[in-house]
């Protein structure tokens, strides 16, 4: 018998794969805090004896190289892709064998397209497909992004994505579970996957790389491409030349006088809140990315990069997650931090700021004179629809572009709020008078908003 134990990743909209059998298993596509799959492994009561990576990857930082380190498991990568340390070269149709008593194996499926190195992976019970690792190849009902790597390569990616899905739905038995990486919300996805499981039959009906020709497929995958968050650029760099092992141990610890020194020196104090009590009271100059939301993608993305961060939370536990969360992007370490609550953060005598949240009922019910409607969603987003003399700024662009907006009272939205909240924290802090619409974009027009699409 065998087993395959999921990952979640669900910050950066990935997932991870423990699979074995009594004694030993594989790890695929590691995230960098590499504990989780210590203790899967440990639950399991199974020696890890090999890791493998799908391809180099360009949205998070991998675990893999640590974890093969302290497991002492074989550390399995792409034979093409160009690494800085150590590692078993896999090429295509390589065999290894993962637990003689289960009669379990994995089997090395080239599969470019995400990346030209790209490498799927078949598990095989006693000879027979039971599931396919496939990283950010054949995704559920879509397939990874091709233009990561190099822009000039992105559409010959593409094709080679189409040729590598019709290789393994051609390869394996319709009953072979589908396994991948990315999908679940990940900016490596290029169509959002729905569901959370899937197989090679159920992708036949319904893959777009598997129901259109190729050159509608290209097209229409080209034509749908999001925008890229900035810290990608700095994934694949690391993930090349070996990232360090993690330090998730507590920060130091900064007080009101600290967190005003670090605010004046222009670092990033980042509150950790939620976006009710963020907007309702907090330390001036201070940015709210909320811990619940995904912490990671946004605040690697507006950052900086390398710029110091503070993180301000409510407690210890909110703290920790929030670390975690972070080294997976590469912000190995908080600058400092703080647990507790604004009343403990600010300076004795120093009032609070705040701003106000509404909805978009309360927008149209508002006369517009002096009013600065910002929409903060990407360009795909606000394609489908926008609110009539809106302003767009993409919050990805925002911190860059403060002195586009125009004057007046700004009512920031996005699709559904937690965006909104990090504009406005950001326009707050620059001291503009800011409302942050905390709704669904769905609502926008039954309020009685005029909503265009041209």
């Amino acid at each position: 018998m065998f087993f395959v134990d999921t990952i979640e990743v669900s910050g950066l909209g990935n997932r991870s794969h423990l699979a074995g059998g009594e004694r030993t298993a594989v790890v695929v596509d590691p995230p960098r805090d590499i504990d989780r799959l210590i203790a899967a492994a440990a639950r399991r009561g199974v020696r890890i004896s090999h890791v493998v990576e799908t391809h180099v990857h360009n949205d998070y930082v991998t675990g893999g190289l640590e974890l093969a380190r302290v497991t002492g498991a074989a550390y399995l990568v792409p034979a093409g892709a160009r690494v800085s340390y150590d590692r078993v070269p896999v090429h295509d149709g390589d065999r290894l064998e993962i637990d003689a008593t289960a009669g379990l194996s994995l089997r090395a499926l080239a599969t470019p397209g995400h990346t030209p190195h790209h490498t799927s992976y078949v598990l095989e019970e006693h000879g027979t497909a039971v599931a396919v690792f496939t990283g950010g190849s054949l995704l559920i009902g879509t397939v990874g992004r091709p233009d990561l790597v190099e822009p000039r390569l992105t559409e010959d990616l593409a094709r080679a994505q189409h040729a590598s899905a019709h290789r393994l739905a051609a390869e394996l038995p319709d009953d072979t579970a589908v396994l991948p990486t990315h999908g679940f919300g990940s900016f490596c996805s290029s169509g959002r996957a729905e569901g959370g499981s899937t197989t090679i039959g159920e992708e036949k009906t319904r893959n777009e790389a598997l129901v259109r020709d190729v050159d509608s497929f290209v097209t229409a995958l080209l034509a749908g491409l999001d925008d890229v968050p900035a810290y990608y650029a700095h994934m694949g760099p690391a993930n090349t030349a070996g990232p360090a092992p993690v330090d998730l141990t507590p920060p130091a610890v900064a007080d009101a006088d600290e967190i005003a020194a670090r605010l004046t020196a222009g670092e990033w104090v980042v509150d950790l809140r939620n976006r009710v009590a963020f907007a309702e009271g907090h330390v001036a100059g201070s940015l709210n990315f909320e811990a619940e939301g995904q912490l990671a993608t946004y605040l690697a993305w507006l950052i900086p990069w390398g710029k110091p961060v503070t993180l301000l939370a409510e407690s210890a536990g909110q703290l920790a997650a929030a670390q975690r969360e972070l080294v997976r992007v590469g912000i190995d370490r908080p600058a400092a931090a703080a647990t507790g609550g604004p009343a403990r953060w600010a300076r004795r005598g120093e009032s609070l700021a705040s701003f106000r949240r509404a909805t978009f009922a309360d927008l149209a019910g508002r006369p517009r004179d002096g009013v600065v409607v910002l929409d903060v969603r990407r360009d795909a987003e606000r394609a489908t629809g926008f609110v009539a003399g809106s302003v767009h700024l993409p919050l990805h662009t925002l911190h860059h572009r403060l002195h586009e907006v125009p004057e007046g009272q700004v009512w920031v939205h996005c699709a559904g709020g937690m965006r909104a909240a990090i504009a406005a924290s950001l326009l707050d802090a620059a001291g503009r008078d800011v409302v942050a619409v905390d709704d669904s974009f769905d609502a926008a027009e039954r309020a009685g908003l005029t909503v265009r699409t041209a």
